[in-house]
Parts: structure tokens; sequence; C-alpha cells
């Protein structure tokens, strides 16, 4: 599978970040085979025809539609490229990280690792159309850099960001209000890390130093859900990447999860899902998602 690299030299500046339009895109990259990047993406398709692949499911791409798409998800394009109008957004986390003091803005974010609401956002011309031109302010100011442009940029990634973080809450009837603690975001971004070889709750309250009271308090206030609930479908989203893009059988992935043994993943897919590992991959095959 191709990994793509971010080239901060692309956009002639020194910054971990770059704004793309459909015609200066090269049109190999919209490819049936699976592939990820080491950057975010994010997508704004004034028009569109075809579906994506991402994070296991099937999204329909039409006009008026926002992709979101973290780094090192698998996906897989079926588009019509002659079709497609679009901007695209491209960063790294270092990017962020430089500028804002919250080291957990993308984890804040819903639509960034994201395992149980859609990927994408279908919004009304103007709003497609609001976003672009804020993104073709950010790409002047990466093409005909001033002294002030990175404020001007930041200033525009955080709107852009955080203005679609309040839309995607709405749609999907999320949070976005800002906790008294950072625990819930601390805990997302522990699975990202800790997801192979910690699947208990208390592996992640041992980690933070705090009860496992606390963190479903912080998580269910945030989230809706409860913290095992989250695990869950963090743990449920890395059996089902390995059964799609791996050779390995039940029992490597067992191992490789750490499982007791491959009945236990079995059974735990089995509950989250209400079908087999097998009858998952049949049905993915035939075109069927969960």
């Amino acid at each position: 599978m191709e990994t793509l690299k971010f080239n901060k030299t692309e956009c002639g500046v020194d910054f971990l970040l770059n704004v793309i339009h459909s015609k200066d895109f090269r049109e190999n990259y919209f490819t049936p085979d699976y592939s990820n990047t080491d950057f975010f993406e994010v997508f704004f398709f004034k028009k569109g025809n075809g579906h994506l692949i991402l994070n296991h499911k099937k999204s329909e791409i039409s006009d008026n539609s926002i992709v979101f798409i973290s780094p090192y998800q698998k996906k897989s394009w079926n588009v019509n490229v002659e079709n497609l109008e679009f901007t695209l957004l491209v960063f790294q986390e270092d990017f962020l990280n430089d500028f804002f003091s919250d080291k957990l803005f993308t984890y804040r974010l819903h639509y960034f690792y994201q395992t149980e609401f859609p990927l994408i956002l279908k919004v009304d011309n103007e709003i497609i159309k609001r976003y672009c031109v804020f993104l073709s302010e950010m790409k002047e100011e990466l093409q005909k850099t001033k002294e002030d442009s990175v404020h001007i940029i930041r200033s525009l990634i955080y709107y852009i960001l955080q203005k679609l973080n309040r839309e995607y809450a709405e749609k999907y009837n999320l949070s976005y209000k800002k906790n008294d603690t950072n625990y819930a975001f601390l805990f997302k971004q522990l699975m990202e890390i800790h997801i192979k070889e910690k699947q208990r709750i208390n592996d992640y309250t041992e980690l933070l130093n705090i009860s496992r009271i606390s963190l479903n308090k912080a998580v269910k206030e945030q989230f809706n859900i409860t913290a095992t609930e989250l695990l869950k479908q963090r743990l449920l989203f890395e059996i089902k990447d390995y059964l799609i893009h791996t050779e390995l059988t039940v029992a490597q992935i067992a191992n490789e999860l750490h499982f007791s043994e491959p009945n236990h993943l079995m059974r735990f897919f089995k509950r989250q899902t209400g079908i087999t590992t097998s009858e998952f991959l049949e049905d993915y095959q035939n075109g069927i998602s969960y």
C-alpha cells in the first residue's frame, strides 16, 4: 500500500501546510487502489461524482461535499475525475502544534480520528463557496509570503477547522463545547497510540492517573457515550482494519492485538457487530459495510 508523504516544498515556503486546487492536482491520486498519507486532508468538493471507501465504509462524493481524512487512514477512490472540482487543504499535525499551545487540538475536532460517524459533511453551495474564499486567501499567503503571512494563515486555518467542527457536531448531534478537563481527548489520543496492546479501561485510567468514574464522566460529557463504548468502537475498527487490509488469520490478528486466544476476539467481534468475522469479510467484498 502506498503512503504519500507531505511535500513541504510544493507550496514554495517552509510550512507543513498547503492548499491545492483541482486544476493543479495529479489525476493518478484518485485510484481504487488503497493508499494513505502521513498528513491530514480536508476536501471541499464544489462538484463531485463517485464514491470513496474510508473507515471501511462507502461515502458518496457529490456536489457540495466536505471529506475529512486523518493520517494513515486507508482509502480507495472511485470517482469521475473529469467531473471533479474541489479545493484540498492538507497539513501535518506538527503545523498545528507549532502554532497552537493546545497539543490535543486535532483530537478535539470530531471529524478527525472518527470511527462512529461518517467522515463526510453535506453542505449547501454558499457554505462551500465561503470556505473556498478563505482557502484561496490562504493559498495567496503561501504563494506571496510576507512577514505577517504566518499569522494570517494561522487565523484562517483555526477559523476553518473550528467552524467545520461546529457544523459537523450539529449535524451528528455531538458536543462542541469546551470540556473542563482534557481527559476525554487524552483518552482518545492514548487509544490511537496504545490500542494494539491496551484494551481495558483500567489500562487508560492508570496512564491518565484518574479514576474510572472520572474518565467515564469526561467521555460521556464530550462524546455522549461511555469510555468503555468508545474503547470498544476503536478496538472494533482496528480488528476490521486487519481483516480487510492484511492477509493475517484471525488467530494472528488476536495475537497482534493481545487477545488471550482467538475465540475471545471472535466473541467480541460477534457481540459488537452481530456477525462473524467471516460473514463480515464476505459482506465487505459484496459491497456491504457496517
